[in-house]
């Protein structure tokens, strides 16, 4: 039994939960679910996107539909045609027990007289984009004035990309007795508005605190200089080989001035902007969605809706200008429970905004210091070798073992080990080698903002793939070490992490650990060496602005 069977639903609701391997409601869910099954009033939700919203309205919607009559029962407003889409599929999923619920979605991009069809055979649901919408109702293809249920998800993003007076038109053609269920993330003056204007005294919830950010996000900021963004963009990306990210830029241009860069440079990564046709944008979502992308560049406008559950990291290339899209931008990771990281590349000249967001959404972000090139070397030599150990061995390779003996039979296993790394590795070192140190001090706040000093850091053999991300594995080992609140700084990547704690502290974690096992493996920690390697004086000296093209490893 699911704790989904005490909320109220159906029993062709809970077969499809089951179905979906659903096992606990989130908060969002438990707090809505009764409510809008049990009182026939108007519905404020407020929650971060990726706490599962589209369940705790579609859930309850599904099960108020008359299946028997064909007319148009409920509006689903949606801002984006990608969430549009997204709701559409997830309400397909909930209702198949439902044979006789249809439900059509309705954007712009594709053919109007296909989805006029869709709505002429009889749909109980239409999912809309509001542009569109208005088009389906001037035209005469869409009927609303009988609706039951309108709901408004994602309000505070239509409203930021313009669409007040679209939803205003299209309210203006539903009846007054309709109930109106608003979700949304924050709740700005427009929205309240909104809700002031078409609602009559609405239950509201609100999961965590009104714009507050959510707790499986942690978000860093790094200072710098204006001219070194792009640089500290590539060291972010190269210190966190896994990294699976929406990069964040304010105008179309810049979107795809980086992202240009970034595969000039040789890194997966595509941009997303309202200047691209909907083909090519369905081309960079699915590349996205299939992880062939890793560092998707995106407006605000062209990523919201985008629901990509294991995106490890956001990164700000440019601050937002107000706070509400800020908390938009770092609900795209840590989401359906996983942990993530918002990252912010700022000037000396933006930490007031810092403060401000700080403020706004109850969370203290962490000064941190951009990796030097020789740190990112041993990061990438970790992931490397965890890389060969992993891969799982060709059996093709057997057939060719002789000609490979013949040539290599007389290395030595440690020359055969520094030779292959060797072979990925030396233009990856030769660019880093003596690259600058791109950090800039903040002296404004003494307490808060200068790098801790007399930190030890340590590498741990764990990581993503033995299930820990920076939340769980900072729990770990703050148990382990028992010291109190003593580790900070967690970077976890696929096979390894990184953690610091007080240098004073430096004997008790080799005790700890020294025979330390977890599920019968051998955990290792050690201590990261500043001198990673000595500097070759036969070696260029490459700058970091005209680099050789190189193959991520």
């Amino acid at each position: 039994m699911s704790l989904f069977d005490s909320l109220g639903l159906s029993s062709e609701i809970l077969t499809a939960v089951n179905d979906l391997g659903f096992q606990t409601p989130t908060e969002v869910q438990q707090k809505s679910i009764p409510i809008l099954l049990s009182k026939a009033s108007d519905f404020v939700a407020l929650a971060q996107t990726g706490t599962g919203k589209t369940a705790a309205f579609g859930f309850p919607l599904i099960q108020k539909i008359n299946p028997k009559s064909k007319q148009t029962q409920s509006l689903i407003l949606a801002p984006t045609r990608e969430l549009c889409l997204q709701i559409t599929n997830e309400l397909s999923q909930y209702s198949k027990y439902y044979p006789s619920i249809n439900i059509t979605a309705v954007y712009g991009g594709a053919n109007i007289n296909e989805q006029a069809r869709a709505l002429r055979k009889g749909s109980q649901i239409i999912v809309a984009t509001p542009g569109r919408m208005q088009d389906m109702i001037r035209r005469g293809y869409a009927d609303i004035s009988s609706i039951e249920f309108c709901i408004l998800d994602e309000a505070d993003e239509m409203l930021n990309m313009g669409f007040y007076e679209d939803i205003v038109n299209i309210l203006s053609h539903t009846p007054p007795s309709k109930k109106t269920w608003l979700f949304s993330a924050t709740m700005p003056k427009e929205v309240a508005t909104i809700a002031k204007k078409f609602m009559t005294k609405p239950i509201e919830i609100t999961v965590g605190v009104k714009n507050e950010s959510t707790n499986t996000v942690r978000h860093e900021y790094y200072i710098i200089n204006g001219r070194d963004k792009y640089l500290a963009l590539k060291r972010l990306a190269d210190s966190n080989p896994d990294i699976f990210s929406v990069v964040f830029c304010r105008t179309k241009r810049d979107t795809q001035n980086v992202a240009e860069k970034l595969i000039e440079d040789g890194y997966n990564a595509a941009a997303l902007h309202g200047d691209l046709s909907q083909n090519q944008r369905d081309l960079v979502m699915k590349s996205f969605r299939s992880n062939q992308i890793q560092m998707l560049v995106a407006t605000d406008v062209a990523a919201r809706g985008i629901d990509v559950s294991n995106i490890t990291h956001v990164i700000n290339y440019q601050l937002p200008d107000d706070i509400e899209t800020y908390t938009h931008r770092s609900g795209r990771t840590g989401r359906a429970g996983k942990s993530g990281v918002s990252m912010i590349l700022v000037t000396k000249s933006e930490i007031r905004k810092i403060r401000q967001i700080e403020k706004i959404i109850n969370k203290i972000f962490e000064l941190k210091k951009l990796p030097s090139g020789i740190e990112i070397c041993e990061i990438q030599l970790y992931h490397l070798a965890n890389k060969i150990k992993n891969t799982s061995i060709d059996k093709e390779i057997e057939n060719h073992l002789s000609i490979i003996e013949d040539v290599l039979g007389e290395e030595t296993k440690q020359n055969l080990i520094k030779k292959v790394f060797s072979v990925e590795f030396n233009r990856f070192f030769s660019y880093y080698e003596n690259a600058k140190d791109l950090n800039v001090l903040d002296n404004s706040s003494p307490n808060r903002d200068k790098f801790s000093k007399g930190e030890a850091r340590f590498f741990i053999n764990l990581g993503g793939k033995d299930g820990f991300d920076w939340r769980t594995l900072k729990d770990m080992l703050k148990d382990t070490i028992n010291k109190g609140d003593v580790v900070s700084k967690v970077d976890v990547k696929e096979g390894f992490s990184f953690f610091n704690v007080d240098a004073s502290l430096e004997s008790v974690v080799f005790s700890k650990f020294k025979t330390f096992k977890l599920r019968g493996r051998n955990i290792r920690v050690e201590k990261t060496k500043k001198n990673f390697a000595s500097k070759s004086r036969n070696r260029n000296n490459f700058s970091e602005r005209v680099r050789p093209r190189r193959r991520r490893i």
